[in-house]
């Protein structure tokens, strides 16, 4: 009997290269159930199911943008790299085995077999490739991300500082600045870097200390204002010149901070208001306008009209001058980088653009949690790796991620320090500002209550 059923088998008609090689290209294994090999057919199907299973449950327990944000985690994305590689391989090896196995195409149909098969392997390749592309992008803007930059001196050379190659550890500035907060509560200082050519060295234009607190889902962002001078040091000492200097005079006094310039000015800042800021992001100003541009532009609400004759910071042969009526406006990556950089229009200053580089952070984070960003991801992986400096951990980003959603635009309360919170000295013939250190200290226990190292004197 068995005989005569293997006799039978083999008397059917096997189905063609072409047909056996689809199947298998739509799922691997199916090409090998059509020839009744399910041995062959579960070895080749099942290890693809698990891993795809495996990727799907982490794209619907993290959403399209938690699943974003989480390739620049290194296991991650080499995780997902070793995944579309490995699988691509598999599928290339059913579609080959399965293939080999058909009929033998008549002449006049072999030209259409081949075109057909290596259609098959593009459309493998293709996909596969890309998606390795894209992982292996995130790798390499997270090396890029988590390596310090150095800040060059006034005498136009760069000091030594450690950098983070990709599986090598960090030194101490790549690591928490300070211990966080018990309550949980995450704090960040965000930097605008100006290093441009004009410069012969680095100053930060751009002091802001955001913090969540996610227990009440409340958020501050209070800006430091370039011109404060005179302050205390949280290592003894004040320092006489103006805090946007800060960071390059600690970069080249490694003796007294070894920690790096970037570290220096967050645990500075974070002295001064009266908060542990354990982490710092870094964005050069001169690239801000790229990431901007990957996003697809950011749109914010101008309170007031905007007339800078003089503003030059435009980089596309734009004529010097920037203007902009109020309302509501989708800037694109030059535009909001004027938004950011400009101060000099009637009733403009150091204060009001600062309010606007806040407005401006919001903006643009609203645009990097949206969903819709994971097509530009290549594009906003690339202007990252151009702009961005970082030392929060990969593994908190899901985290941030979701505190970030859950802050409604009302629950962001937005602080400069300027006047009352400082006025200018009396005592120079420069612009500067010096802080009204009770009202900073009231400001702090007001917005962070215990997290704040103020707290207990105001309690006493």
């Amino acid at each position: 009997m068995s005989n005569v059923e293997g006799a039978r088998r083999r008397a059917r008609p096997r189905p063609g290269r072409l047909t056996l090689g689809f199947l298998s290209f739509l799922w691997p294994g199916l090409g090998h159930a059509a020839l009744r090999r399910r041995q062959a057919a579960l070895v080749l199907a099942i290890p693809t199911l698990i891993v795809v299973l495996v990727w799907f449950a982490l794209w619907l327990t993290r959403g399209a943008t938690g699943f974003a944000i989480s390739l620049l985690s290194p296991s991650f994305a080499w995780a997902l790299m070793a995944s579309f590689l490995i699988i691509g391989a598999w599928r290339l090896v059913a579609v080959a085995d399965a293939a080999r196995q058909g009929e033998a195409p008549t002449p006049e149909r072999r030209r259409l077999t081949s075109v057909g098969l290596g259609a098959l392997v593009v459309g493998i390749l293709i996909p596969h490739g890309v998606g390795a592309y894209v992982a292996w992008s995130a790798y390499d803007t997270w090396s890029a991300v988590y390596t310090p930059t150095p800040v060059t001196s006034a005498d136009g050379s760069s000091p030594p500082v450690d950098s983070l190659a990709p599986g090598a550890s960090g030194g101490p500035s790549l690591g928490p600045v300070e211990t966080p907060s018990p309550s949980g509560r995450f704090t960040v200082l965000i930097t605008g870097i100006d290093s441009s050519a004009t410069r012969a060295h680095a100053l930060n234009d751009t002091l802001i200390i955001a913090s969540i607190d996610p227990t009440t889902g409340k958020a501050a962002m209070v800006s430091f204002p370039r011109d404060l001078a005179g302050f205390q040091l949280y290592d003894g000492g004040r320092y006489s010149d103006k805090i946007n200097s800060l960071m390059g005079w600690s970069q080249r006094n490694p003796k007294r901070y070894p920690d790096g310039g970037l570290a220096t000015i967050a645990r500075e800042t974070g002295f001064l208001l009266g908060i542990p800021v354990p982490y710092y992001a870094s964005i050069d100003l001169q690239g801000f306008s790229r990431m901007i541009d990957a996003v697809g532009g950011v749109t914010v609400d101008n309170p007031k009209p905007i007339d800078d004759p003089n503003y030059g910071g435009w980089t596309d042969k734009r004529p010097i001058g920037f203007h902009l009526t109020a309302g509501l406006h989708t800037l694109d990556g030059q535009t909001a980088l004027a938004y950011a950089r400009s101060r000099k229009g009637v009733g403009d200053s150091d204060f009001t653009r600062a309010r606007r580089q806040q407005q401006l952070l919001v903006a643009l984070g609203k645009k990097l949690t949206d969903p819709t960003m994971l097509g530009r991801l290549p594009a906003v992986l690339d202007a990252a790796k151009q702009t961005i400096r970082t030392n929060v951990p990969p593994d908190l980003l899901p985290t941030l991620l979701t505190l970030g959603q859950s802050v409604q635009d009302n629950r962001i309360q937005g602080f400069v320090l300027g006047p009352p919170y400082a006025q200018r000295a009396s005592n120079t013939s420069t612009y500067a500002l010096v802080l009204d250190e009770d009202r900073i200290h009231r400001l702090s226990v007001s917005l962070f209550g215990a997290d704040s190292r103020f707290a207990t004197a105001a309690g006493g």
